[in-house]
């Protein structure tokens, strides 16, 4: 390789890229060690640079792969079979299987070309299909061949990017070459015969689209956003920025070079910074940054690719923010010589920045540790600024008045070049007026650790504040200012914190296991003045929550072995009262035990099981005793709702297993049916009954002559006996029955005439034990007295049965008492007693004719 320039080559260096390669002094490029090369020819990129004008050049070398000598006597085919090759790609003919003869006349097969790589440009114009090369072989003369290409672009994706003509050779390329997209092909070449046998063993093809540039520069930022401080030197680095172009980078296509292209603002010159145009490095050109002046600059940078030629490059564009950054460039001053000052404030100190009021002197920025100042006070500035130079507490129970020479100065040496005084004096008096303080805790956050679950009324500790008043009689009271469980009570003169109730540490209101509490301090000064104080309480767990079983329903097969169970507990407490668990099944009852069964996984996690068999579709409640390891331990027995159910041979529950899961099996809702249809028959033959009875009381109703009463009917028992002679029959039976169920049952109004009536009952004579036949009359009588004065007897003559008559009885017949055969007594006021007596009025009043 040589580089000619105006002076020659004297002096010129070169480099490359590689380990792999070298170049001597005049230019000869040679391999540093044996090397092995890929078929993919390498590229090589040679600089050359003269020490003297520092000018660089570079240039790509590519390799044609050659295949190395023959020792066996042949002619070598070295670098001299190149020309030939690119002679054969210029006449668009490649013979890659080539036969020769030996000396002897036989035939004797060389191995196979390496085929120089096929070069494409992207975006041809075509037209397509446009021909690469023409593949054949010297056997074409004797047979049939049929040549055809394999591999990403002709039978893969994408597909048919490549084409071939299978009887001439002809390769082509069928549509636009994108190098961005692919950037190399490799295909490789069949030869057969026309009954598909191989004739040649397949050659590699490799296609190479050249780059051409159809890709802009694009930023890896449209904002970039760089910092550099005021005063800075030339040459001080600010920012980089960055383009990236998808075109090839080993070409002038992908070769990005930066510019600036304008600057704002344009002072204090209007190119304060430049760019170096390979790397995007920004740096200042020029002096005079100063930040209260401009603060920031914004910066157009411009990429350019052809190697920034303006003409035939690509360009984009970026915008560059460079802020301008404060140094310690300007010295505080008074601007007073004598102060004087009443304050009571606590202040931060720092010097003012921009320029002071009426004063038009420059400041640096406030808030700026470099800058802050030596010592502190509210300072005066002008007539309408103030400066904030406190940085000490002014405390007026220690010194109620100063009187000071006041120097001022930076903490932070000026910054290199600036000729100026760092200090400034004035002469101070400063007078401390005393104002209320609040009161303050000595110990804020208070840290105390307790075991949870203390007693209500426990006291835990005295917080108390601290009024730094010492010159006025103040009294500090205690309040709560937060408690979120409404756990504490604070003693309102002593700050002594007792428990309002039990401290839990698995509630809601425990973080990490801490309680917190806001107490209040407030003073009675004018005005008041208070301050706050957080307790913090650690409870030390102790085992007081007993575990629950997980999950509380689970679904099992009805038969074992299919599936299990996987049980665990959920405990509130924390370690050490918490797992491992101990899951056990109760003695009570027995068939619990008997049809399942738990083993243990882990120290969390057991499985249940069926130990039976089988068990029947239904949901089982089964009893589980959970332990904790807490000392004590506690225990829970919870119940987990088990549905077994008929599953398939996956272990899944079937849709009749579900519905026999639910409780119910074919057998149970067969029988819940035929119940409700005998149920449903019972009360429709209840309905018909009903029905037929109250119309049997209606047709009997209908039988009997409204006019006829009930006591007019004869009563026929099955026997009389003998009459009054008859001593053997009690008739009492007939009227009086042994209980009264079936008169309280009846409708009011409606009974017979020879039933005892409802109510108090009168008092009967009580017959003798021996009758005798002269004291019959005077029992009788005395009877007959007793009806009449019953107020519940009936208004109306009733048979009236005795216990006893007796035989030959001197009282005659019953109905003899107290009445005249003879027609002497007058039955007429039976008219006037109702229909009811209609007939007994007819049958004895209305005179002798009757």
């Amino acid at each position: 390789v040589k580089f000619n320039n105006c002076a020659g080559n004297k002096g010129v260096r070169y480099e490359t890229n590689s380990l792999d390669f070298k170049v001597r002094a005049d230019g000869t490029l040679y391999a540093a060690h044996q090397l092995q090369l890929p078929p993919k020819p390498p590229v090589l990129r040679v600089t050359a640079w003269d020490p003297q004008s520092q000018g660089r050049r570079e240039a790509m070398v590519r390799f044609l792969v050659a295949e190395k000598p023959q020792h066996n006597g042949h002619k070598p085919k070295g670098r001299k079979a190149v020309p030939g090759e690119l002679a054969q790609q210029q006449s668009d003919t490649l013979l890659p299987w080539r036969q020769h003869h030996s000396a002897n006349g036989l035939r004797r097969q060389k191995r196979d070309w390496v085929i120089p790589p096929i070069n494409v440009p992207e975006n041809s114009r075509g037209p397509f299909p446009q021909q690469l090369v023409r593949i054949r072989s010297d056997k074409d003369k004797e047979i049939h061949i049929r040549y055809s290409i394999t591999g990403v672009g002709a039978d893969q994706p994408p597909m048919e990017v490549f084409s071939i003509d299978p009887v001439s050779g002809r390769m082509y390329v069928t549509r636009p070459m994108d190098r961005e997209e692919r950037a190399s092909y490799h295909l490789r070449a069949h030869a057969v015969d026309m009954n598909g046998n191989k004739v040649e063993n397949p050659i590699d093809l490799y296609i190479y689209v050249i780059d051409m540039n159809d890709n802009r520069p694009e930023f890896v930022n449209q904002v970039y956003n760089g910092s550099v401080d005021e005063g800075s030197k030339p040459g001080t680095y600010v920012m980089t920025v960055t383009a990236n172009d998808a075109d090839d980078s080993t070409t002038a296509n992908g070769m990005v070079r930066y510019r600036i292209v304008t600057q704002t603002p344009q002072s204090p010159s209007q190119n304060m910074f430049t760019i170096n145009s390979e790397t995007g490095d920004i740096v200042t050109v020029a002096a005079g940054l100063d930040r209260e002046k401009v603060q920031q600059y914004i910066v157009i940078v411009q990429a350019t690719d052809m190697e920034g030629n303006l003409n035939y490059g690509l360009s984009n564009t970026a915008t560059a923010i460079i802020t301008v950054t404060d140094v310690n460039d300007n010295p505080p001053e008074f601007t007073t010589s004598t102060v004087s000052v009443d304050t009571s404030a606590r202040q931060a100190c720092c010097d003012r920045g921009g320029p002071a009021a009426g004063s038009g002197e420059g400041w640096d920025m406030p808030h700026v540790c470099a800058h802050s100042l030596s010592f502190g006070f509210l300072l005066p500035v002008g007539h309408r600024e103030k400066i904030q130079l406190f940085t000490a507490a002014v405390d007026y129970e220690m010194n109620r008045a100063f009187m000071l020479t006041v120097m001022v100065s930076n903490q932070a040496p000026l910054a290199s070049g600036i000729q100026m005084s760092f200090q400034s004096t004035a002469g101070v008096t400063i007078s401390v007026t005393d104002v209320n303080e609040a009161p303050y805790f000595p110990t804020n956050h208070k840290l105390i650790r307790l075991e949870e679950g203390v007693p209500t009324g426990t006291v835990l500790t005295t917080f108390s504040a601290v009024d730094p008043d010492r010159f006025m009689q103040q009294a500090v009271r205690y309040s709560k200012l937060s408690d979120p469980a409404n756990w504490l009570n604070i003693n309102a003169t002593n700050g002594q914190i007792t428990t309002a109730a039990v401290l839990d540490r698995e509630s809601d209101y425990i973080k990490n296991n801490v309680y917190e509490a806001t107490f209040l301090a407030a003073d009675n000064g004018i005005p008041p003045a208070s301050g706050t104080g957080t307790l913090q309480i650690y409870l030390i767990d102790i085992n007081d929550n007993a575990p629950e079983l997980l999950p509380k329903e689970a679904q099992i097969c009805e038969k074992p072995n299919l599936n299990v169970i996987n049980i665990t507990a959920a405990d509130a407490d924390i370690d050490p009262n918490v797992g491992p668990f101990v899951f056990e099944l109760p003695s009570v009852p027995s068939a619990v035990r008997k049809n399942w069964t738990i083993t243990r996984l882990n120290g969390d996690y057991a499985q249940l099981s069926l130990r039976i068999m089988y068990l029947e579709a239904g949901v089982y409640d089964v009893p589980i005793i959970v332990t904790d390891s807490g000392n004590p331990p506690l225990y829970n027995t919870s119940v987990i709702k088990v549905k077994v159910c008929p599953c398939d041979e996956n272990g899944d529950c079937t849709t009749i297993g579900a519905v026999a899961a639910a409780g119910l099996g074919t057998g149970a809702i067969i029988a819940i049916l035929i119940c409700i249809i005998i149920l449903l028959t019972m009360v429709l033959l209840f309905v018909v009954w009903m029905k037929r009875r109250e119309k049997e009381r209606h047709t009997k109703q209908l039988l009997i002559d409204p006019e006829d009463d009930v006591r007019d009917n004869i009563l026929k028992y099955d026997e009389e006996g003998g009459g009054e002679e008859d001593q053997d029959y009690d008739l009492s039976q007939l009227q009086q029955p042994e209980t009264m169920e079936h008169v309280l049952n009846k409708t009011p109004g409606v009974r017979r005439v020879d039933e005892r009536p409802i109510g108090a009952e009168p008092q009967y004579p009580i017959r003798p034990v021996i009758p005798h036949p002269g004291d019959i009359g005077d029992f009788i009588n005395e009877g007959l007295r007793a009806a009449d004065n019953d107020p519940t007897a009936p208004p109306y003559d009733s048979l009236l049965v005795f216990d006893y008559e007796g035989s030959g009885s001197t009282a005659g017949s019953v109905s003899s008492l107290n009445s005249s055969s003879s027609g002497d007594q007058d039955y007429d006021y039976l008219n006037d007693w109702g229909p009811r007596f209609k007939k007994l009025a007819d049958m004895y009043g209305g005179g002798e004719e009757d």
